[in-house]
């Protein structure tokens, strides 16, 4: 059975990094994997999203709309431009995290003030604030890798070796904190 896995966020956040971490972690259990990445505008603050399928045999990297098991979401208004790839029974991760898009910025449109409470109407949603938690750790860009933590828990993916994926795949001066980033964002589920 295939699984489907919708990482959102906007650009600078490490959406595509995770995804990258996540697949290869998945490829190294021998899943069959299919990943598809769609950037936008993410050097000036625009959407990002990855879509990761993994099986048996996954036939297509597309995840088509109300088919993804947990949607990932880095920042709150993503989560809600996301929601409806989300399956009926599906899970919501949410980042309680703002950034202001450009359409924001410029007045054209406005943040919506209630985001988690339109999330938890439509979806089991589990908040979390990976910014205040990399802080803690002692450096904000390991947001990325908590979250990442948050899908290996809600999806049982603990068994595989994460720790032998992040050394091999992160600067060898980051590697010891990210790997207790990994662990404090599968300890947040």
């Amino acid at each position: 059975m295939t699984k489907s896995i919708l990482l959102v966020g906007v650009g600078g956040q490490g959406t595509i990094l995770a995804s990258k971490l996540l697949t290869t972690g998945l490829m190294e259990a021998g899943f069959d994997v299919k990943m598809s990445e769609i950037h936008g505008m993410s050097q000036r603050g625009g959407s990002v999203s990855s879509q990761v399928r993994y099986g048996e045999k996954v036939e297509s990297p597309v995840i088509e709309l109300g088919g993804a098991d947990i949607l990932v979401s880095f920042e709150k208004m993503e989560a809600l431009r996301y929601l409806n790839y989300l399956k009926p029974d599906g899970k919501v991760v949410v980042n309680d995290y703002e950034i202001y898009s450009m359409p924001i910025l410029s007045g054209k449109a406005d943040y919506p003030e209630n985001a988690f409470e339109i999330l938890q109407s439509k979806a089991k949603t589990i908040v979390i604030n990976g910014a205040k938690v990399a802080e803690a750790l002692g450096n904000s860009k390991v947001m990325n890798v908590i979250l990442l933590g948050t899908i290996i828990k809600a999806m049982g993916l603990e068994d595989i070796n994460w720790d032998k994926i992040l050394r091999d795949n992160i600067k060898p001066k980051l590697v010891e904190l990210n790997l207790k980033a990994l662990k404090v964002g599968m300890n947040l589920l």
